[in-house]
């Protein structure tokens, strides 16, 4: 479990293929202070364990399925990453709940830049669709943000200066594939919603047929 506030940002320093899965090799600094093997930590939004650590920094594998779902299958060494390590009880919760389980990886539409704040608009698929609200939280690349607008086939994040600064963001250009997580609570709650449709559904209908036999068994209807 992560929050969303990112810790650091580190380097793709070497890149192994392993028959299909790879191992990657990441350089970093601060967040090696509380990091040990075995470990989970995010990089960029997507989950993984440490395998191996040294003075310069740890290596995770990522496995195809994995690649074939995240954004990890385009980066290349000397990539700027988005680094956070999993949350403690005694951590502070400065964003929203991140599972670090990637629900779909979108492209970055446009970037515009406001006084000193930034707009990103990006692709916003059908299938993520009921779960993003206007002023709900949304994880790109294992960022917490909030969203500033929602139309059908897109949605915009503003990025404070601070956040431009201190994640991979600054990086990042239009055409860009990220990875996206819903707010789990959205998830939960949208999934209530319609199992409970599909149960009201099912009760109307049991009960249209009770009735029609009802109806039937008493000569009201042929």
């Amino acid at each position: 479990m992560f929050t969303g506030i990112i810790k650091e940002t580190g380097r793709i320093r070497k890149i192994i293929d392993r028959n299909g899965d790879i191992e990657i090799k990441i350089q970093c600094r601060k967040i090696l202070e509380d990091l040990d093997t075995g470990d989970s930590i995010s990089v960029n939004g997507v989950c993984l364990t440490v395998t191996g650590l040294d003075n310069e920094g740890f290596s995770c594998d990522i496995s195809f399925n994995t690649l074939n779902t995240t954004s990890l299958k385009y980066i290349n060494t000397g990539d700027i990453i988005n680094l956070e390590s999993s949350l403690t009880t005694s951590g502070k919760l400065g964003g929203h709940f991140v599972n670090g389980h990637v629900d779909c990886t979108v492209k970055i539409l446009k970037i515009s830049g406001i006084g000193r704040s930034y707009i990103f608009n990006l692709e916003l698929p059908a299938n993520i669709r009921d779960f993003v609200a206007l002023k709900g939280s949304i994880a790109i690349d294992g960022i917490s943000l909030t969203v500033s607008e929602v139309k059908n086939d897109n949605f915009s994040v503003v990025i404070i200066p601070y956040t431009y600064k201190n994640t991979n963001l600054s990086h990042r250009k239009p055409g860009d594939i990220v990875n996206i997580e819903v707010d789990m609570i959205a998830r939960y709650t949208v999934n209530f919603l319609q199992s409970r449709n599909i149960d009201d559904t099912y009760s109307r209908k049991l009960k249209d047929e009770i009735l029609k036999e009802k109806l039937e068994k008493h000569g009201f209807t042929k």
